[in-house]
């Protein structure tokens, strides 16, 4: 968190477009040296404490868009392990990984109505099967499995990112767009719980408190 912050000091005082697409996967559990658990801090901490940081920044700008690629609903086995959000017991990169998409879903929701009246619109995306490497995370036989599926089915880098750079050209108009592959996902899924999107909201803030300002 403090090196996500001291980014933000970095950046310029006006932002267009704030793409949030970092994110790390481990088969072991990594806690950082502020008490985080690793995916946790980085697929959802420092998303939430980007968008907040660089609001003013983002607010400058004619028409200030925050792109998030995420699960964008329908993962059935992403929860929010609402007790242990940092998976101290029964952690596995699946866990890890499905929590974060679900819960980056939870913060556009979270954004749109903590902010209702910023001109930020906010744009969750899900590129679906991309042949990106991360099966390498894996180990074998499923490495093997998911590598070569998604070298026949998963769309390129290169495709992916041109379909970004078109949504990027064209925002949405409205407050919070869910998209896969483009196609739009209704926001009254439970994915997007507005209930569940403030809980969330509220317990962000208060981990990432020391460095929202």
């Amino acid at each position: 968190m403090r090196q996500t912050a001291a980014l933000t000091n970095r950046l310029p005082d006006k932002i267009d477009v704030l793409v949030l697409a970092a994110g790390r996967f481990d088969k072991r559990r990594v806690v950082t040296d502020e008490g985080f658990e690793q995916t946790f801090a980085i697929y959802v901490l420092s998303r939430y404490l980007l968008a907040e940081r660089l609001r003013p920044a983002l607010e400058r700008a004619e028409a200030p868009l925050i792109l998030n690629l995420c699960g964008t609903g329908g993962i059935r086995a992403g929860r929010i392990n609402w007790n242990d959000l940092q998976l101290a017991d029964g952690y596995s990169l699946f866990k890890a990984t499905m929590q974060g998409a679900r819960a980056n879903d939870l913060l556009g929701a979270g954004f749109a109505d903590a902010h209702p009246e910023s001109q930020i619109r906010y744009a969750l995306y899900n590129p679906l099967f991309v042949n990106s490497g991360m099966h390498r995370q894996f180990g074998q036989p499923t490495r093997a499995i998911v590598g070569a599926s998604a070298a026949l089915f998963g769309s390129s880098t290169d495709t992916s990112a041109a379909l970004l750079a078109a949504l990027l050209a064209q925002p949405p108009t409205a407050p919070l767009t869910a998209l896969r592959r483009g196609a739009p996902v209704p926001l009254t899924r439970p994915e997007f719980d507005r209930p569940a999107a403030a809980r969330l909201y509220t317990l962000l803030a208060e981990l990432t408190e020391p460095h929202r300002v």
